[in-house]
């Protein structure tokens, strides 16, 4: 037996030698690793219920995405400013360390999220994990799991974190080119840390913008009047089948609670801004170093343009992509690689859309001439968005 052990014993010696080689000498000989491929549960949608209220329950779209949808408390060191007083000697002989010394305190809060993948991401709004030091995520299951913060995006309020648990109920994406105002719609979170709670109503408008919440070129939100309250961003709208159709991020009140006028991120962005960050680790977009404004009437007619389509470009930035290229102040954009220009917001999430490095071909009109040029795309430096407030 114990020559059987030493001959075991050597065996592993020599290779584990053999592969410290290989590793140093010739890495190249050695099995590649494989990236990790992350799986999205993109089946075709099921058939929402019927509209004319053939169905009196939504249990069946709340069993399914119930699961998948998450509670995320975290906490965050506050500091505080010390008292001038604290730096003198005399002071702190007869006070000593009894009086706050501003290192500050902890402070906690809460939000919701949802699970994307069976790999354990899960997407939230960034003002819920911003700057936070722990991360907690409870599952319906009634497991939890310590997060880390995988990327955020501040332009559109998003998050990805992840968690090293296994089994994990992913969301299902639904079709929101499909979504119209009335259609029934659910909200899912954890509204003033009551615990997961489901409220109901309908969509009240698509596409709604210049809100002041977000970077107002990437504002597209779902205006619902299902109840949202605090705890619950970062949660799920779903339609009546339980597909993701949203990520619940903000509500208009003058009273911190729900009035009926409540905002999510539709999942199509959610989509695109997750796939990125799990991919880089952040969004990059699109930038070529222009200020605008939408064309008025008014403008559209003292530049003798048959209409207002296209943004007036008011200022080019020094040594940027637009200057480098040709464009110039005065310049009217009216369309991005054959693509028509409408307005401001259609602009810029044409540009964004662009990989940095590649060329673009810009048309603008210039003294009433259609004028093309081919602008080498740029990085679009990072927007940060102040921080808002829990809801």
């Amino acid at each position: 037996m114990k020559k059987l052990w030493l001959i075991f014993a050597q065996t592993t010696t020599a290779g584990l030698a053999l592969w410290f080689l290989l590793t140093l000498l010739k890495p190249a000989w050695l099995p590649k690793q494989v990236a990790e491929v992350v799986t999205l549960t993109q089946a075709p949608p099921a058939a929402t219920a019927p509209a004319g209220g053939a169905s009196t329950s939504y249990r069946e779209a709340v069993r399914h995405a119930m699961p998948s949808v998450v509670n995320i408390y975290t906490s965050k060191q506050i500091k505080r400013k010390a008292h001038p007083l604290l730096n003198d000697p005399l002071f702190r002989r007869f006070f000593g360390d009894r009086i706050d010394n501003g290192e500050g305190q902890r402070t906690a809060s809460l939000g919701s999220g949802v699970i994307v993948s069976a790999q354990g991401y899960i997407v939230t709004n960034n003002h819920v994990v911003a700057s936070a030091d722990e991360i907690q995520v409870a599952l319906s299951d009634g497991r939890s799991a310590e997060a880390t913060v995988v990327g955020t995006d501040p332009e559109t309020d998003l998050a990805v974190i992840k968690i090293g648990l296994d089994k994990l109920p992913a969301a299902t994406f639904g079709q929101v080119e499909k979504l119209n105002v009335g259609d029934v719609v659910l909200a899912i979170g954890n509204p003033f840390g009551v615990g997961q709670t489901v409220t109901m109503g309908i969509v009240s408008a698509l596409g709604r913008s210049n809100l002041g919440i977000n970077n107002p070129a990437f504002e597209n939100f779902i205006q619902t009047d299902a109840a949202i309250n605090p705890g619950n961003s970062g949660g799920a709208l779903v339609d009546t089948a339980g597909n993701l159709v949203g990520i619940n991020s903000a509500i208009y009140s003058q009273t911190s609670g729900s009035v009926g006028i409540g905002f999510a991120i539709p999942a199509s962005m959610v989509k695109n801004v997750m796939e990125q960050i799990i991919k880089d680790g952040a969004v990059t977009r699109g930038w070529i170093g222009v200020d605008t404004q939408d064309l008025t009437p008014e403008l559209a007619a003292s530049f003798n343009l048959r209409n207002a389509d296209g943004v007036l470009i008011s200022g080019v930035v020094r040594g940027g992509p637009a200057e480098k290229g040709g464009v110039k102040p005065g310049d009217v954009l009216v369309g991005v690689n054959d693509q028509p220009v409408a307005d401001f917001s259609g602009m810029l999430n044409l540009i964004a859309a662009q990989p940095p490095g590649q060329e673009a071909r810009i048309k603008v009109l210039r003294n009433g001439k259609a004028i093309e040029f081919k602008v080498k795309i740029g990085k679009r430096p990072r927007f940060e968005i102040p921080q808002q407030e829990e809801e």
